[in-house]
């Protein structure tokens, strides 16, 4: 399968992953999936951690290449499928995650209950 992880999942993963479901931690461990992270969790990551509202490791790159995560930039199809995207979420890195998701044919790890209304597949975290 493939998944992307929410923000909170890859930060519940590399920091405290008891946090996540058994599912999700299986999921996650499993390599035969693919797992993505979105350069959105990193800009919402770096944006939140200068503000102080965050705390994450400082190697947030070397963490995700040493957990085989794949990481997923952020493309022009992404940004202008924001368009048709419902205003159903109000937070912007979210809405991206979920427009990703779908152009991407990918399974979100989250435990966000708003996002599952978009009809994206999910994996609650």
């Amino acid at each position: 399968m493939r998944f992307l992880l929410d923000t909170h999942t890859l930060l519940w993963w590399l920091g405290d992953p008891d946090r996540l479901s058994a599912d999700a931690r299986v999921a996650i461990r499993d390599g035969s999936n693919d797992v993505f992270v979105s350069a959105v969790s990193a800009w919402e990551i770096a944006i939140k951690k200068r503000v102080g509202r965050l705390e994450a490791p400082d190697d947030l790159e070397t963490q995700i290449d040493k957990n085989r995560f794949m990481p997923l930039p952020i493309g022009f199809s992404h940004a202008l499928a924001i368009e048709h995207l419902p205003g159903i979420h109000r937070d912007p890195f979210d809405r991206l995650l979920v427009v990703q998701a779908r152009l991407e044919t990918l399974t979100i790890v989250t435990r966000d209950d708003i996002i599952p209304k978009y009809g994206v597949s999910v994996l609650m975290a």
